[in-house]
């Protein structure tokens, strides 16, 4: 059994309580072996990283990366990121008009940086990208899920081989710096950490972005507010993230003692989901929560996290959204949604937005 921690203050007082770890041996299915095997989400909970890391090894995998996203040096990044939106809006006004921004625009953009980041070959960015997706797909069978994350590994690997092999100015040999300096961080912690950094570098903001652009769209009157200055792109950021966040839910985390949340007894031993899509919508929150309304005051809302697991790359996340949205309304404001049938979810279980968004430039 696993518990749904569905409401905004609850989940907040879980994210930062000390009796809540994140070690998935401190789940008695997981460490008694009743998970059957190819398990859907068996990768998120095992994968060696400071998302499934406790106190001290949790610290030093954080310390390690957390270098690479001080608010000094995303800030740098600013002017590369909006190179790189001006390059994909020029690909995309050639389009005749109509397309998937989802595909060509909100996806290769933080494909792009993180790549870029990480020291990722181009050619490679496709492919890694594919196979993250089957990893977090809740369609794809057991089978795919255990050969994609094989294939996954296998990439990283390698790029860690490359990079030993010929060091860059990129996150990938300054992590390898470290494990081969005084031996801070494992091969399985450097592959992990790795695969961390590119499942969580893009499929966040693309879902960010398409859902920020897909409630802009069905709200025309508050996108003219945005476009006339009576809203800063900020704000448009910050209340999709409240509305329709790009993390439905991240498994798992599991109680180290007997607990109460809720109001609910959670013993020792029991897994517990965050799930941040519903305490966004929580009334007993946020007033009329499932409105989108750009004047809603600023609120702390959980869809990056809280306490120690807090999201590292919120502040990039941030600024690739922001840059993308004030490039792409300022290139086409009269954009509009395509005609044709609601787009459908996309079939996964960790991740929050539409398989397409067709939209049409005028």
């Amino acid at each position: 059994m696993v518990w749904a921690i569905t409401h905004h203050d609850t989940l907040q007082q879980l994210l930062a309580d000390p009796r809540v770890g994140k070690n998935a041996q401190l789940w008695d299915t997981f460490r008694e072996g009743r998970l059957p095997k190819g398990w859907p989400l068996l990768n998120f909970i095992t994968v060696p990283g400071m998302t499934t890391a406790d106190g001290e090894d949790h610290r030093r995998l954080r310390g390690l990366v957390s270098q690479a996203f001080t608010p000094r040096r995303v800030a740098a990044l600013q002017p590369r990121i909006e190179l790189l939106t001006e390059r994909l809006l020029d690909r995309v006004a050639l389009l005749d008009g109509e397309f998937d921004l989802r595909k060509h625009f909100a996806y290769p953009l933080p494909m792009q940086v993180i790549g870029e980041l990480l020291g990722l070959p181009p050619q490679q960015q496709d492919e890694l990208h594919a196979l993250s997706d089957t990893l977090v797909s809740s369609s794809a069978t057991p089978d795919a899920a255990i050969a994609a994350q094989a294939d996954l590994y296998a990439l990283l690997g390698g790029l860690a081989e490359a990079k030993r092999a010929e060091p860059g100015d990129d996150l990938t040999t300054a992590l390898i710096a470290a494990r081969e300096v005084d031996d801070r961080l494992s091969e399985r912690e450097l592959v992990g950490t790795l695969l961390l950094m590119l499942v969580a570098g893009h499929e966040t903001t693309l879902n960010l972005i398409t859902n920020a652009v897909r409630a802009l769209l069905a709200h025309p009157e508050q996108l003219r507010q945005v476009l006339d200055g009576t809203y800063e792109w900020s704000a448009v950021v910050e209340e999709t993230l409240r509305y329709d966040s790009p993390v439905g839910q991240f498994p798992l985390r599991y109680a180290t003692e007997d607990i109460e949340v809720g109001g609910v007894l959670i013993r020792r031993g029991e897994a517990m989901l965050a799930s941040y899509a519903a305490a966004g919508r929580d009334d007993a929150h946020y007033p009329d929560a499932d409105r989108f309304d750009l004047s809603r005051q600023p609120g702390r809302h959980l869809s990056l996290g809280h306490g120690p697991h807090f999201c590292l790359g919120s502040g990039l996340a941030r600024l690739e959204a922001e840059t993308a949205l004030r490039g792409l309304f300022g290139r086409f404001p009269s954009l509009a949604l395509a005609d044709g049938p609601a787009p459908a979810p996309i079939p996964s279980f960790v991740g929050n937005s539409v398989r397409t968004l067709p939209v049409r430039a005028r």
